[in-house]
């Protein structure tokens, strides 16, 4: 059996019925709880049953982060990035609301938590938390208004073998203001990603 504790929240998952409902007679006699039954939603995280796999996402999350940024009526968009940008007399002008441009920016990171898809552009937009111009904000409209349109895409969670794989990669060098590597990785367990990471490196390459 496995138990993931979070404050009062608690997820228990096994192969053996008998054992969990023996363990959660135990609980139940020591503590007051509550048996909300089989996992639809823990810490913010839904889950979706299939036949073949069980998908992790944060669809209710994002559309929250969507209306808190009043953009519920923003036209979807296929990617999180612009491949070109479109520069205004006024995006190198300071933005006028920062505080609800850091406030949108910390719920994303948790939304990455299912969404590695959108990782390197919240990490992108993240470096410029301190200086904030109008030009950022129009970046974060942009990946709000990709997320209007996937709100809920997820990870995969499949039945299938138990072999660990990694993959890595960095662009060296690739950012043209600081010359810094931007770097990432993920790891699958069978043909279910487990672990992701996109980073920006304080190295310089020579």
């Amino acid at each position: 059996m496995y138990m993931l504790v979070y404050i009062d929240d608690i997820l228990l998952t096994g192969n053996s019925p008998t054992e969990i409902h023996k363990l959660l007679s135990n609980l139940h006699v020591s503590f007051q709880m509550r048996n909300l039954g089989n996992l639809s939603q823990f810490l913010g995280i839904q889950s979706l049953t299939t036949m073949n796999n069980i998908i992790l996402h944060q669809q209710s999350y994002a559309k929250a982060i969507i209306q808190h940024a009043g953009m519920e009526t923003a036209k979807p968009v296929a990617t999180p990035i612009s491949f070109k940008i479109t520069l205004t007399p006024t995006s190198h002008e300071p933005y006028a609301h920062p505080q609800l441009y850091r406030q949108i920016i910390g719920a994303l990171q948790y939304l990455t938590i299912t969404r590695p898809d959108i990782q390197f552009a919240v990490q992108q937009l993240c470096q410029h938390m301190q200086h904030l111009l109008n030009c950022h904000q129009d970046s974060l409209k942009r990946l709000l208004r990709y997320l209007q349109g996937s709100s809920a895409l997820g990870i995969p969670i499949n039945r299938s073998n138990l072999i660990l794989q990694g993959y890595v990669d960095a662009d060296w060098a690739s950012n043209n203001q600081d010359r810094k590597s931007i770097s990432g990785y993920c790891n699958f367990l069978g043909s279910s990603i487990i672990s992701w990471q996109v980073k920006q490196q304080n190295t310089v390459a020579r």
